[in-house]
């Protein structure tokens, strides 16, 4: 692995969106989102997803400029037009509607059509962490998932965030797909040549499979809990009610209806998001040491294995966040730099400087 400055990082991914044709502004809160996602450990969606929104963007699937509209709204509602945009300009200016209604109003929901992938989802919810509030958001994606007793796919990886502040910048931080695995996961178990966990993927054949390669072939993904009998039909509910919040709801595509990029390179694959903001001062009093207890109360519990403590979700990522600061990098694989590099090449930008190759071991946040 090789360890690349953070600002480098940022550096190439704002240089290859505006080579495209996207605003400086644009191009830099792209690369804001897309470097969380690596420095938090979820390299799935970060610089392994910049060529997607580039070659997007070069095709005309994506206008990487557009700027996003409400079409309309009540004093803690909105409905809005993403306008083909990129996913990370549209879901910001969502999140930032739903929490200046939730001020006003002390609860708020936005929800959107015609966006494109806004990467990972934890970056909008923890938006409100920020003004003490509650943050949730989701979001439908191109049809990768199995539904339960199906061989075929109907519905995508919809993806579910929820964040709630505690004390002193503590918070619970949920971020996950609602399948077992998300797509750009498999990817990465390719690149690092690794076999999947069981429950994860079908085969060709329609069978469970643990091969990346094979899996990549057909893209088709168990939902959360992998089979009937692990009870996957719960992650199938949780992806039919993400779908319900974010397509049906937005009046966007939605389901099988979502154009598959991996079959279909002559039309856009939209996507839908959900956004909610919630002000706890309009509940119960002591929101935050009371959501504090809870989480340190769960941290203390007796663990199964001494060198592994219980941890609240949104821990992995925030220790990920302090090993890239105290490292003042972050480090990808040589498999992904070979790859941004041909990018580079392509595109007639610098590519990635690199300053110091080593092998760590990682905190690892799959």
């Amino acid at each position: 692995m090789t360890l690349v400055a953070v600002s480098e990082a940022h550096r190439f991914m704002v240089d290859c969106l505006v080579h495209v044709g996207t605003s400086w502004k644009n191009a830099m809160s792209v690369a804001d989102v897309l470097i969380e996602a690596d420095s938090s450990g979820h390299f799935s969606h970060g610089l392994n997803r910049l060529e997607m929104y580039v070659n997007d963007i070069k095709r005309g699937f994506c206008i990487s400029n557009a700027v996003p509209y409400i079409i309309k709204e009540t004093v803690s509602t909105a409905w809005v037009d993403g306008c083909e945009g990129l996913g990370p300009i549209v879901g910001h200016y969502c999140m930032e509607v739903a929490i200046k209604k939730a001020k006003a109003t002390g609860i708020a929901c936005v929800t959107v059509k015609g966006s494109h992938h806004y990467g990972i989802a934890g970056w909008y919810s923890r938006q409100a962490l920020k003004h003490n509030m509650v943050g949730f958001t989701c979001s439908n994606s191109t049809p990768l998932m199995c539904p339960t007793r199906s061989k075929d796919v109907a519905l995508g990886s919809n993806p579910i965030s929820f964040a709630a502040p505690g004390n002193d910048d503590d918070s619970f931080v949920l971020d996950m797909a609602t399948t077992t695995t998300s797509l750009g996961k498999v990817e990465y178990k390719k690149l690092k040549n690794e076999k999947l966990p069981k429950g994860c993927a079908l085969g060709e054949d329609g069978n469970e499979t643990t091969d990346p390669v094979q899996a990549l072939k057909v893209h088709h993904l168990m939902p959360l809990g992998g089979s009937e009998e692990t009870a996957g039909y719960k992650g199938y509910g949780l992806a039919l009610l993400v779908e319900t919040l974010c397509g049906i709801l937005s009046g966007g595509d939605f389901g099988p209806n979502i154009v598959s990029r991996l079959e279909d390179k002559k039309n856009k694959s939209l996507k839908s998001h959900c956004f909610i903001v919630i002000d706890p001062n309009c509940f119960a009093p002591a929101f935050q040491d009371r959501m504090s207890d809870l989480m340190n109360h769960l941290r203390n519990l007796s663990s199964v294995d001494k060198d592994k403590p219980v941890l609240v979700h949104g821990d992995l990522e925030k220790a990920k966040k302090e090993e890239v600061l105290e490292n003042e990098g972050i480090y990808y694989l040589e498999s992904q730099l070979k790859a941004s590099a041909e990018l580079a090449q392509r595109l007639g930008v610098r590519p990635i400087k690199e300053f110091q190759k080593h092998t760590p071991t990682p905190i690892a946040t799959d």
